[in-house]
């Protein structure tokens, strides 16, 4: 997937997002989303690259455990034939819950 394509996903999600952070003062209310590709893992052999696997996490946070809100972006990534793993954690200096979905595209 590229960069446009997965900001086209990410729109279909229905919630704010943006890529790995929003400007100091401008993080809108939750529920929102942010998306970033931590790393790359390739398959080569015989010193040639032949595919490339771009890592995507996608963070859901929200103020309240939102069932609803969960299963609106893991639709989309099913829509999308997106393989995910999901973590959920509460981030006490936030206030906030976060649930990762990790994926590779």
């Amino acid at each position: 997937m590229t960069y446009e394509e997965i900001n086209e996903m990410m729109q279909e999600m229905d919630c704010p997002f943006s890529y790995h952070h929003f400007a100091e003062g401008e993080s809108p209310a939750p529920p929102f989303l942010l998306f970033l590709s931590p790393g790359e893992h390739t398959f080569s052999a015989d010193n040639l690259m032949y595919y490339s696997f771009k890592q995507l996490d996608i963070e859901l946070y929200t103020d309240k455990k939102s069932p609803e809100v969960e299963e609106r972006v893991e639709e989309i990534l099913r829509q999308h034939h997106i393989f995910y793993n999901k973590t959920e954690a509460w981030i006490e200096s936030e206030r906030l819950y976060e649930v990762l979905y990790e994926m590779e595209v």
